[in-house]
């Protein structure tokens, strides 16, 4: 029997591919107009079926016929996507979208995107697709699927349309539940994800490599260590960071060493200056997980060390020798993501990371894959 196909939109590196894949599905497609990404894409699945570019240049000859349609277009300008607004250069991408599922004519087709576009006018307006518009001969389901109950080592919150012409497709069912509820498995862990490596590495920039993609020279290929490097912070940043225990952030970190706009601001954004615990799931891998002040990215090894001396004793340091002051790296970031250890990368170090923080868990896209491949196989 043949191979289910899909095609992958918005594909980014391939963190959907990664997950379809895996379920036997077959790429035939993928478009992503971020040349690193589509670059790192192409490095793992083959540079034939991918165009890097813009997906309103695809012609309808390039668009296969497919049995699935992935994909995660930008939530901006979908207002009014109607058949009478197809021009409004602000719908676009959703424009584009529908393209390729009116061409492709997939039987089935997963939309995935923030967790907050469930409750968002422009889901209203695709409603209002699958009712009397270009989506009528499809029925959806949806809803907010945390990845963490998929088995990814991480709390990730997304939105996913499931549409079908094939009769109706609820959601999949979580896998893994926190402290094993409903006699699930308990969920994946940091250090399920992460342990084991070098704590300490040697390196604090990318090999020296270049790889022509798409008749361009980028950097890269890189893999597994090589995107395993550390930063350089400065001193009061290590003394900041050696106040923070697991599970901790700012409000651990004694007053006189937070910036102006922190001691300024008593409440909120508890997450920034964060440390990760081994044995829970990391908040949301970003697309600059790489700064402490943007979330929870600092390594989660800490052991208690000495009480801050003086009148103020909240403050506990960590031991120097024991703890692990720094950020995730981009190797352990893509791994809590649940990359393959040995996914191929290409791209600087900000291009990479970035693609690191946009792509979807690909055990998330493994879970929806395994329960959509019977209504299309």
């Amino acid at each position: 029997m043949s191979q289910p196909t899909v095609i992958d939109l918005f594909a980014g590196c391939g963190g959907m591919t990664v997950g379809f894949a895996a379920e036997g599905f077959e790429p035939v497609l993928a478009v992503e107009w971020d040349r690193f990404a589509a670059a790192t894409y192409a490095a793992n699945w083959g540079e034939h079926h991918v165009i890097p570019g813009d997906i309103a240049e695809v012609k309808e000859s390039q668009i296969p016929a497919s049995d699935l349609v992935i994909g995660g277009p930008p939530c901006q300008g979908f207002s009014n996507l109607g058949l009478k607004a197809l021009d409004d250069p602000r719908n676009q991408l959703w424009r584009e979208y529908m393209r390729f599922i009116r061409t492709a004519r997939p039987k089935v087709f997963v939309i995935e995107n923030v967790d907050r576009f469930s409750k968002s006018p422009e889901f209203q307006m695709l409603v209002g697709e699958v009712e009397h518009g270009l989506l009528k001969d499809y029925n959806i389901s949806y809803g907010v699927l945390n990845a963490a109950d998929y088995g990814v080592s991480q709390r990730r919150r997304r939105t996913i349309v499931i549409g079908s012409r094939v009769g109706r497709i609820d959601l999949p069912e979580p896998t893994h539940a926190r402290d094993g509820a409903r006699g699930l498995p308990t969920w994946r862990t940091v250090r399920d994800a992460i342990d084991g490596l070098p704590v300490r590495p040697d390196s604090t920039e990318l090999p020296a490599s270049v790889t022509e993609f798409f008749g361009e020279a980028m950097p890269g290929v890189f893999k597994s260590l090589d995107i395993h490097f550390r930063r350089n912070p400065n001193q009061l940043s290590l003394e900041r960071y050696s106040f923070v225990p697991p599970g901790g952030g700012r409000f651990d970190v004694p007053t006189e060493l937070l910036p102006r706009c922190w001691r300024e601001k008593p409440t909120g954004t508890t997450d920034v200056m964060g440390r990760m615990r081994w044995d829970f799931p990391s908040h949301t891998i970003r697309t600059e997980f790489f700064k402490p002040e943007k979330g929870s990215y600092l390594h989660p090894q800490w052991v208690p060390g000495r009480q801050r001396r003086g009148d103020d004793r909240r403050f506990m340091k960590g031991d120097p020798k024991l703890s692990v002051d720094r950020v995730v790296t981009h190797y352990e970031a893509s791994l809590i993501q649940d990359f393959p250890s040995d996914y191929l990368w290409v791209g600087s170090k900000i291009a990479i990371a970035k693609q690191i923080g946009n792509a979807v868990p690909s055990g998330l896209a493994r879970a929806i894959a395994r329960h959509i491949k019977p209504y299309v196989a």
